[in-house]
């Protein structure tokens, strides 16, 4: 039994272990028990994972010596051909042989097919016939004038890969980027822009890992990338396989860990670019019923061939494109049959009502091959339920993943400065909500990713400063609005980063406060490219309060380096009266003030070490935008275990003790 080895017991005379971290988990031992076993029992069944989840170098099209051999998975088909412009689209010349195993395959001469060709498959099925995209297709192309899209025959060389992986991420600051709306022009980016302009300015800003959204070709740009149709082509929009390549190459030359952003929660529904009724009727790779929110397939998770096609579909990434791990989406839809569509209020929640056995056991599988192709990878599931064990090992009864997204906290500021006068926020609610999450399961922290700017939204920045931000945004222009959008600009994520994870997201732009909102060019916007675009020039502008905010968040980030893998906050002073907040992390000590007009000459508050301390970070300083309220230039003697500073009103402060000479 697996388990047994890696526990050391004997399954009967000991609790899981995550029964033993958490005494609330003791009533659903049970039910964690089984998840192991089911978990136990379905390696078994499908056997070395690493072999199993080979798909891709079975089937689709690949070249052998001197032929072409072509395999599809089409169990239910009554035909199956290859057709494209090598053969005039004929739906006839190439007929495929089924094998066993609803398995069709076809070999041609070498020279019938050339690179660049492009190409499909042809299905005789129940529904009537259809040229589909191969399941595997590596490239899958757009046809400029009919819109059509179509496979298209890639390049068999090797890519000469210049740079080794950075190795395993510490401190997690992950920089989430969409390639194709990085460049300030009024187009589509491309892979060699965003890596020759866009990763050295993440570098410059302090981050250690870039999460790449958009990443799988789909056919509706303005999706974000989460109707994804092609699982195993890099977005044709961007470039060429080989300049994602270049493109990760770069990341790793700059030290960065690339992380892709995995949508295997749900699919297009699309039948002549997806995976829809692919051998003439229902419930091959999905579920026969639909998302009811997205408007998208739901994969079967259960069917063998389709944990293979998936998981397929996570080494394809790593090895082929040298990813270092993946942030997997709509997991908390995945669990569960409800989606996530009720309210997690109690553990039966978790482990007794509408619980997707299925996807849970993917997502074990998951994990645990990943992290055997590469030891050093990163897993980030995006929960919003709080599944016990989500983020603890296998051998636990865990669920593998590295990391969880806190979903909660970006929800919480909006609300915030929705709904509350900043003279209201309550400083203890604040901090409780910034700390709530599981102790032992990291979490990556963020005030706001790209769900918070998409249209109908706004950015941080722009929920702040709103119109102000197009008039006012000029050094030496005193605009009361902008002063404080500003100001609590950088409180925000300076309590995000100290108080909420083990790890930081930030979304592209809004960390220099990116005005406006994400919308791609649609027909309700006259096809713009207005708004899916990054204004560079904003925060290049030296004239402009966008790179005192940028100046900032790097200072921040390297605050994060020192703090995110140090374990527990420890609250040190809650002072709702004043609305102050003191806290210690890592040997720093963290000072905010957020009442909006009470600064506070010697502001006493208990430290955990005495001894001698400085400033290492002030958000009013002048060079990132504040009134220079704090001389830099003193040092603060702990008296009888605490601190006594100057503390002004809207402003955060990070102290570090001076070491003893």
């Amino acid at each position: 039994m697996i388990f047994e080895v890696e526990l050391g017991v004997s399954e009967s005379c000991e609790l899981p272990e995550l029964v033993r971290r958490d005494p609330w988990l003791e009533p659903y031992e049970g039910e964690i028990r089984e998840r192991m076993e089911r978990l136990e029992d379905r390696i078994e069944e499908l056997g070395d994972l690493r072999e199993f989840a080979r798909s891709h170098e079975f089937f689709g099209l690949h070249q052998d010596g001197e032929e072409w051999v072509f395999r599809e998975w089409a169990p239910r088909a009554e035909g199956v051909f290859l057709t494209g412009e090598f053969c005039g689209w004929s739906r006839s010349e190439f007929p495929l042989t089924k094998l066993e195993g609803g398995v069709w395959e076809v070999r041609l001469p070498v020279d019938t097919i050339g690179y660049g060709d492009p190409y499909k498959v042809h299905v005789e099925g129940k529904n009537g016939t259809y040229d589909r995209i191969p399941s595997h297709a590596r490239r899958v192309v757009q046809d400029e004038e009919t819109k059509d899209f179509a496979a298209e025959v890639c390049e068999t060389e090797v890519y000469e890969w210049r740079h080794e992986r950075p190795g395993k991420l510490v401190a997690p600051r992950i920089y989430e980027a969409h390639v194709g709306m990085a460049t300030e022009k009024f187009q589509v980016g491309s892979y060699r822009e965003f890596a020759d302009e866009v990763l050295p300015r993440i570098v410059k800003g302090g981050y250690n890992a870039v999460q790449l959204m958009a990443v799988a070709e789909h056919p509706y740009y303005g999706s974000f990338g989460y109707h994804v149709a092609n699982y195993f082509a890099p977005s044709s929009r961007c470039g060429t396989p080989e300049d994602l390549k270049y493109l990760v190459d770069e990341a790793h030359g700059l030290g960065l860990v690339v992380l892709m952003d995995v949508v295997h929660s749900h699919s297009v529904k699309n039948l002549a670019e997806g995976l829809s009724s692919f051998d003439g009727e229902e419930g091959l790779y999905f579920h026969e019923h639909e998302h009811p929110n997205w408007d998208s397939r739901l994969f079967d998770y259960g069917r063998r061939e389709v944990c293979r096609f998936l998981l397929s579909n996570l080494v394809y990434w790593l090895e082929e494109f040298r990813f270092d791990g993946f942030r997997f989406d709509g997991v908390t839809s995945m669990m569960y049959h409800h989606h996530g569509n009720v309210a997690f209020d109690h553990y039966d929640k978790y482990f007794k009502e509408g619980v997707d056995w299925d996807a849970v056991i993917y997502l074990q599988l998951a994990n645990r091959l990943v992290h055997e192709v590469l030891p050093e990878a990163v897993t980030v599931a995006e929960d919003m339920s709080g599944m016990p064990g989500l983020c603890r090992p296998l051998s636990e009864g865990g669920m593998g993943f590295d990391y969880r997204l806190a979903m909660g906290i970006p929800e919480y500021w909006i609300q915030l400065l929705k709904h509350v006068r900043d003279e209201d926020w309550d400083v203890g609610e604040l901090a409780g909500t910034l700390m709530n999450r599981r102790a032992g399961e990291r979490t990556i922290a963020y005030a706001e990713s790209h769900d918070q700017a998409l249209v109908g939204d706004k950015t941080i920045a722009f929920w702040l400063m709103d119109a102000a931000m197009y008039d006012h945004m000029v050094k030496g222009d005193d605009n009361v609005e902008v002063a404080r959008g500003v100001a609590v600009h950088k409180l925000l994520r300076m309590l995000t980063m100290g108080l909420g994870g083990e790890g930081y997201l930030n979304f592209m732009g809004n960390e220099f406060g990116h005005p406006e909102w994400v919308d791609f060019p649609r027909e309700g916007n006259d096809w713009s490219y207005q708004y899916a675009r990054r204004q560079w020039s904003l925060v290049d502008n030296e004239r402009l309060k966008y790179g005192e905010l940028g100046a900032f968040d790097r200072e921040l980030m390297r605050v994060g380096e020192l703090v995110l893998e140090a374990g527990q906050v420890e609250l040190l002073n809650v002072d709702q009266g004043n609305q102050c907040l003191q806290f210690e992390r890592g040997g720093l000590v963290f000072a905010v003030n957020l009442s909006p007009e009470r600064s506070i000459a010697d502001y006493e508050f208990r430290v955990r070490e005495e001894g001698q301390y400085e400033v290492v970070l002030c958000s009013d300083d002048l060079v990132f935008g504040g009134f220079g309220r704090v001389d830099r230039a003193v040092s603060y003697p702990t008296v009888d275990g605490k601190l006594r500073v100057y503390l002004p009103a809207r402003t955060g402060m990070v102290f570090g003790r001076v070491a003893a000479e």
